[in-house]
């Protein structure tokens, strides 16, 4: 999750609001690729999650990044909490998940580099103080009293009202991890294609990256346990976003809805303020109980923004949220399939093109059966193994089109990161099917095996 926001004066009229968003339009040829991933740390001598402090926790995984690799830090209240470097960041989710948010990049080939020295620099701390790091979408095996809570302020907030507003809240804030990728722009009719585009085959991302099919020490009955998690979460905040697709969508339609979003605090001198459940609509008139009197400012409104939890959204870029964590091939994959779909015109139509009839129970029944039956999944008469090979098919074209190259002129393009995915289409086994099977036959039922196997 986010970092607190800065920078920004006052917001003093509502257009504000919406200038934020749109000041995230970028010409083509600025257009960046920023990847996220997050990956669960634990003790390798009992295979339990790292706490926070100790010789073996998360504090001394993030000094040892500062010290051996010249990260800056980012304290709240007297605590490491954070690290950035040139562009990047090194942040902590609620139950010690480690991610990082990649600078914004050209191109794919970066992006990997960046991977490949960031999980190099992870592997060289976490060996020194006997840790291991593996990259599933939800912890297989450890219990929510297991699972320890940073200390930041604002997990604390959270953690306390996501019972209030849901079920599963609890266990997305400890026990799940993703990898996603962020994506720019160009005008605001970009935007919103790319916003219809990307929600409507959310879930063809949710069904090729699937590895989320262990739950407490056990089969979970879906091939995306962190999908469903996010379907019983917080209705207020979650979801598909059916008015993307009606008339009128733009950024200022956006902007309503995220003032109609329930706030959770107010970052105020280095301390996260309790506004849990209050409105920003009443920040913007002064009469935010949390704050009497008190206008909000644009890093109000950024750290706001963040609390929004749909399956894509957008900030000044747009983020691609449908897949679980994985290995280090599926965290270069997620943003070439995305990059593929989204920034070649005649890709980004054909994307289109393919759903762009569907309805709203179309598009959630999707969802839903993305998370429990993966690429073998059926909604009506379609089937997600052959849409996922159609959008495989366009995101290649797509990568084809861009004509970025790597390895200084040996490589012509970006398609080889799809690799990953297009075997996941031609055997029609997702992760997730891969880990069922090994479980039910050469780990004879001990999931214990798969931090041996799969960690990176």
């Amino acid at each position: 999750m986010s970092i607190p926001q800065s920078g920004g004066g006052p917001i003093e009229h509502h257009d504000q609001l919406e200038q934020y968003l749109a000041d995230g339009c970028k010409p083509e040829s600025d257009w960046r690729i920023g990847t996220e991933h997050e990956k669960f740390g634990y003790d390798k001598a009992g295979l339990l999650p790292l706490p926070y402090d100790g010789a073996c926790g998360i504090k001394a995984m993030l000094d040892g990044l500062r010290e051996g690799f010249g990260w800056d830090p980012v304290a709240e209240d007297g605590k490491i909490i954070g690290l950035v470097k040139d562009g990047a960041n090194v942040s902590l989710e609620p139950g010690g998940q480690l991610e990082l948010s990649g600078a914004p990049l050209e191109t794919i080939h970066e992006t990997c580099d960046e991977v490949n020295v960031h999980l190099k620099e992870v592997q060289h701390i976490a060996d020194k103080i006997g840790a291991g790091f593996i990259g599933l979408g939800a912890a297989p095996i450890w219990t929510h009293e297991q699972m320890p809570l940073m200390p930041k302020g604002r997990y604390k907030l959270m953690d306390s009202y996501m019972g209030t507003v849901g079920t599963h809240g609890t266990q997305m804030m400890r026990r799940t991890c993703t990898v996603q990728v962020n994506l720019d722009f160009g005008s605001e009719a970009d935007m919103v294609q790319k916003f219809r585009v990307g929600l409507a085959l959310q879930p063809v991302a949710t069904a090729l990256f699937a590895a989320s099919p262990f739950f407490e020490g056990k089969e979970n009955g879906h091939k995306s346990w962190r999908s469903r998690v996010w379907r019983d979460l917080d209705a207020a905040r979650t979801g598909m976003l059916p008015f993307v697709f009606e008339d009128g969508m733009g950024f200022e339609r956006y902007v309503q809805y995220a003032l109609d979003v329930p706030m959770y605090f107010v970052y105020r001198d280095g301390k996260y303020v309790d506004a849990l459940g209050q409105s920003f609509r009443d920040f913007m008139k002064g009469e935010l109980p949390a704050l009497p009197g008190e206008m909000p400012t644009e890093s109000d409104w950024a750290d706001h923004l963040t609390t929004c939890f749909p399956e894509v959204r957008i900030k000044k870029f747009m983020e691609m949220r449908g897949a679980d964590g994985g290995p280090w091939r599926r965290i270069c994959a997620l943003p070439a399939f995305w990059v593929g779909l989204m920034y070649d015109t005649t890709a980004l139509n054909a994307a289109w093109d393919l759903c762009k009839d569907w309805d709203a129970e179309t598009r959630e029944s999707l969802r839903v059966a993305a998370s429990v039956d993966g690429v073998s999944a059926q909604v009506g008469s379609i089937k997600m193994a052959d849409l996922a090979r159609e959008c495989v098919a366009i995101s290649k074209a797509g990568l084809a089109a861009r004509g970025r190259g790597g390895a200084g002129g040996l490589v012509p393009d970006e398609t080889h990161f799809l690799n990953a995915l297009e075997e996941v289409v031609e055997t029609g086994q997702s992760p997730a099917c891969e880990l069922v099977e090994k479980y039910r036959g050469e780990w004879d039922g001990d999931l214990n095996r798969i931090y041996a196997e799969y960690s990176y």
